[in-house]
């Protein structure tokens, strides 16, 4: 896995590369961890200012990273979502762009490699490729490159499930997720255009999302729980249907399932409770 422990650097890199084509000598974005640290990261070698909000609430452990990687950090908001609203307000206030994560058409292409590197690596198209939704950048690029993807939001945190089902962004009052690469309230319009509507998308709750991060543990794989998701997903979707006649979401056995695995950021108290104790978490 890359350095930063997840894969957000690849639609950072070339993001920032475009910005700076722009004119733009700064950026100004909202993460939950993992985004701003590639902002940071790809900000150092691309010659421009990255300026960070994350929620008050942000993880220690990604919050930390922020720290080593040198990145101008706003520690400020309830959520994601009101973090981003005050980045938002400080790009314009001081004249510097704003990176929307999930909003760059640089990041769906990026994203889309990784469809392609899946394909390439299993020698043809995979059945399916189960992908973990936040602000939905990641699901975009992959299904541009692989034809058939199931997506996976957080039960407390199904904002894009829900405007993916309705067509366009609704409102949503919740995204009281763990998982917090999956905590996203308000859906990005851009990133909902961008998907077709009836893209297959379902839900797992906090409970199943930590059973797989603690599964992934006893095979030796440290994980967040966003990246743990597709495995939650997978356990209960070969048989669900998305409707009375709708085929299965997975296709038999046989064919190759792909899980997307995102990121492995994790405070090792969340992780400890996941591990030991995963009924703690609501079902």
């Amino acid at each position: 896995m890359h350095e930063l422990g997840a894969f957000k650097w690849r639609g950072a890199l070339p993001a920032l590369e475009a910005f700076r084509a722009r004119g733009a000598d700064g950026v100004v974005t909202a993460s939950t961890g993992n985004h701003g640290a590639a902002a940071a990261w790809a900000a150092a070698r691309t010659g421009v200012r990255a300026v960070i909000f994350v929620p008050a609430a942000a993880s220690e452990s990604k919050v930390a990273l922020l720290e080593q990687l040198g990145a101008e950090l706003h520690r400020v908001g309830a959520d994601l979502d009101e973090s981003k609203d005050l980045a938002r307000e400080h790009a314009a206030a001081n004249g510097l762009a704003f990176f929307e994560d999930g909003a760059e058409p640089a990041q769906f292409g990026a994203y889309e490699a990784i469809g392609k590197e899946i394909s390439r690596q299993l020698g043809r198209a995979p059945a399916t490729v189960i992908v973990p939704v936040g602000n939905g950048a990641l699901i975009i690029g992959v299904t541009r490159a692989v034809g058939r993807v199931l997506g996976v939001v957080a039960k407390e945190a199904p904002v894009m499930a829900l405007s993916v089902e309705a067509g366009r962004p609704v409102e949503c009052d919740r995204c009281a997720t763990f998982a917090d690469g999956m905590a996203v309230r308000v859906a990005i319009p851009r990133a909902v255009a961008e998907l077709r509507r009836g893209t297959r998308m379902m839900t797992v709750s906090e409970r199943e999302i930590a059973y797989a991060v603690r599964d992934y543990a006893a095979a030796g794989i440290r994980v967040e729980g966003a990246a743990a998701s597709a495995l939650a997903a997978f356990r209960t979707s070969a048989s669900a249907q998305t409707g009375p006649d709708d085929p299965p979401l997975l296709l038999p056995e046989h064919d190759p399932t792909v899980l997307i695995v995102t990121g492995r950021n994790i405070d090792d108290d969340l992780h400890r409770r996941c591990v030991e104790d995963p009924d703690s978490f609501p079902d």
